[in-house]
């Protein structure tokens, strides 16, 4: 654990907005378990030891009712928890959705179309402001257009990750990395106006429809030195056609917001 967030390299795009407070709170951390770490920041939660899960509580119910998030001392949770702090309002929203569902259908071997949509967004999910025809390419697939066409439209984008799983996944880059992009596009401002439009917007209904689509993150301009050379979206297997099921990076199940 210390290892992996020694490693973490702050100045990577994908980090910044997550820059401050994660390098901030790194170096205060000392021996101090990352739940106690996180709780020097405001929260709409508190973050308490795994252990406080009762053995058989879903874990969205244990924060639904008592405000206490479980945190591992691992990279996932610590930037589970810099999402709770970033995004306070839309992860209280995924939290109530989430439980809403839980207390009609109860918690089985299935969640549903709506807690999958859930979890999909908050293990994976990313939020995308951008000019219209960056939007127009990227929901109509057409890779070449959106990096190489719409190349220079994109130093007036921002995509902030949403997803803590996909975070904790870009501490290895792999080319194949693909987050799922919110369909809508965010306002043009800070991850307080991404965070309110976000939360206004999340609604059972809206959620059942999966309104995600696929983005390979390391197409995007200045996040991957090789993209440089246009070669590099030659490769079918990553940048997959419309009509093409593209792979996902599977949500951990245990962490739904």
């Amino acid at each position: 654990m210390a290892d992996e967030l020694a490693a973490l390299d702050w100045d990577a795009p994908w980090l910044d907005a997550w820059r401050d407070p994660g390098a901030r709170l790194l170096a205060q951390r000392g021996a101090r378990p990352i739940h106690e770490l996180l709780n020097g920041l405001d929260a709409p939660v508190r973050f308490v030891p795994q252990s406080d899960l009762s053995e058989g509580e879903a874990y969205e119910s244990h924060i639904f009712r008592g405000g206490g998030c479980p945190t591992r001392d691992n990279l996932h949770d610590f930037f589970n928890g810099l999402c709770w702090i970033h995004f306070p309002r839309s992860k209280q929203r995924c939290n109530e959705l989430h439980q809403v569902e839980i207390a009609r259908d109860g918690v089985g071997a299935r969640r549903g179309p709506v807690r999958d949509a859930i979890t999909i967004l908050d293990e994976n999910g990313a939020l995308l402001y951008a000019p219209a025809p960056l939007w127009e390419a990227l929901l109509a697939r057409d890779w070449k257009r959106l990096f190489v066409e719409l190349r220079p439209l994109w130093w007036q984008a921002r995509l902030v990750i949403f997803g803590h799983a996909l975070l904790e996944k870009l501490a290895h880059p792999r080319k194949e990395l693909t987050a799922h992009v919110w369909c809508a596009n965010m306002p043009d401002g800070g991850l307080a106006e991404m965070d309110a439009a976000l939360a206004d917007a999340l609604s059972a209904t809206r959620l059942a429809d999966k309104p995600f689509t696929p983005l390979p993150v390391f197409g995007i301009p200045g996040w991957c030195e090789q993209n440089q050379n246009f070669s590099f979206y030659d490769d079918s297997f990553v940048f997959r056609p419309a009509g093409h099921r593209t792979k996902q990076n599977k949500p951990v199940r245990r962490h739904a917001t």
